[in-house]
């Protein structure tokens, strides 16, 4: 109901800022040009009215540029207003002058601050009190995750609310990857960049382009310069990457490594476990067998090596944890 208030009393608004302009061409000019000033006006008024109501997703940090780009640009225009006062006092239409000069400066305020508004926050008490309690960072996306297609499903549990980055070097890097004469690579460049695309298109994800170059970056190696943006944006990197992590800890960047939040998700097996398991082939041993779980962890069995091909009992004996992934050793339950 407010924002039909809002809308009504916006029409009517521009309605009398037709009235006034009008006011100021005089009686002399052309019958046909108030009512070209008020069709434009209102229709103007009417276009931004539809657009408010067709574009849904709205940003805080973008309605908080507009609103202090409008705040600056109005200000400078009052400013230049007064100071051109001697030049404009013998001008017919000074007034038209002023309103063009209002409207170019509010662009140019607003433009600005729209392409530097990660350089800072706006200090407005609301939307730091959200981002206070949320604590929502974004997060940055290394090329690894899109080939890897996994962060796709894992945004679509709900567990991530976060912002997600894509920085343009790396999607450089990526469309590199895609273009390549290698076939496997090649194939793998085209799924990270599918797997963009669908989180692009699903509107419950909030998926940006990071266009801008920063000075820090530099020349530096690509994954330096995600840790370099992550650390400029206060986020946190998302990679499947093992020497990425590394870099991004020495730097005292946040990592979240879907390795690990795929070993801690496996079920765990305690020494003494007993279950049953395909023994699929030989392994390193003279009497070792390999088997695998349902999702991928490895399982090395002494004395499996006669029972290949066949599904038997294992008892477990030790586990092992690394980074990569998790080894069950077990033994064949004769």
């Amino acid at each position: 109901m407010a924002l039909i208030i809002l809308r009504c009393v916006f029409l009517l608004v521009a309605g009398g800022i037709s009235a006034l302009v009008n006011s100021q061409l005089g009686s002399q000019e052309a019958a046909w040009l108030p009512w070209t000033v008020f069709i434009g006006i209102v229709g103007l008024a009417i276009a931004m009215i539809l657009t408010d109501i067709y574009v849904r997703r709205k940003q805080i940090g973008t309605i908080s540029a507009v609103y202090f780009g409008l705040l600056v640009g109005v200000l400078l225009t009052y400013v230049l207003s007064i100071a051109t006062i001697p030049l404009l006092e013998r001008f017919q239409h000074a007034y038209a002058v002023q309103l063009v000069l209002g409207m170019v400066l509010c662009y140019i305020c607003i433009s600005v601050l729209l392409q530097t508004k990660d350089d800072f926050r706006f200090l407005i008490p609301y939307v730091e009190f959200v981002r206070e309690v949320k604590g929502f960072k974004p997060l940055i996306l290394d090329t690894s995750v899109a080939i890897d297609g996994r962060i796709e499903d894992l945004v679509a549990t709900g567990v991530f609310d976060n912002q997600l980055i894509v920085p343009r070097f790396a999607l450089n890097e990526l469309q590199g990857i895609a273009d390549s004469s290698d076939k496997l690579r090649r194939a793998r460049g085209r799924r990270g960049l599918d797997v963009l695309n669908r989180l692009r298109a699903d509107e419950k994800v909030d998926l940006q382009i990071f266009d801008r170059d920063l000075p820090e970056l530099g020349d530096h190696p690509v994954d330096l310069k995600l840790v370099l943006l992550a650390k400029h944006l206060d986020g946190k990197v998302v990679t499947g990457d093992y020497n990425l992590n590394k870099v991004a800890k020495l730097h005292n960047v946040p990592v979240i490594n879907l390795n690990e939040i795929a070993n801690s998700l496996r079920p765990a097996f305690l020494p003494g476990e007993t279950f049953q398991l395909k023994v699929i082939k030989a392994g390193e041993g003279p009497d070792q067998g390999v088997g695998y779980l349902d999702d991928g962890t490895m399982v090395v069995i002494e004395g499996g090596r006669s029972a290949i091909n066949r599904e038997v009992p294992v008892t477990v004996t030790s586990t092992l944890q690394t980074n990569a992934g998790r080894m069950i050793f077990a033994r064949h339950e004769h």
